[in-house]
């Protein structure tokens, strides 16, 4: 199965949703896109991961990296509404809480801005 990336700005919150199979094939397309929002400044990611029915060792290691990326720069990885199975790897491999996990975007979303005085 293939992998699909598309993203949408929302404020200063980039959602990129990613749909298929996350594994050693397709990661390496996830992370290009990670990649290339990180040269463009946009540090401030959620991942909507409702549509991704699998995903591996390699795709939670994209996930990570994305984080280190973001925290260097100041900004937040965030993921959400993951599928029954992805949630599980998640929660197995302790990435749950690090990579902050969340049902749905707009949660995700609000999570990530700041608190208004």
């Amino acid at each position: 199965m293939s992998l699909t990336v598309q993203t949408e700005q929302r404020g200063d919150v980039v959602v990129v949703s990613v749909a298929g199979e996350l594994d050693m094939a397709t990661a390496p397309q996830l992370q290009d896109q990670i990649s290339d929002l990180l040269e463009k400044g946009r540090t401030r990611l959620v991942f909507d991961l409702a549509e991704v029915s699998f995903c591996d060792s390699t795709g939670l290691s994209v996930f990570v990296r994305a984080k280190n990326s973001t925290d260097d720069a100041g900004g937040t990885v965030r993921l959400a509404a993951p599928q029954r199975g992805v949630l599980r790897i998640l929660e197995v491999s302790g990435l749950v809480e690090v990579l902050h996990t969340y049902p749905t975007v707009d949660e995700a979303v609000a999570a990530d801005q700041p608190a208004l005085d």
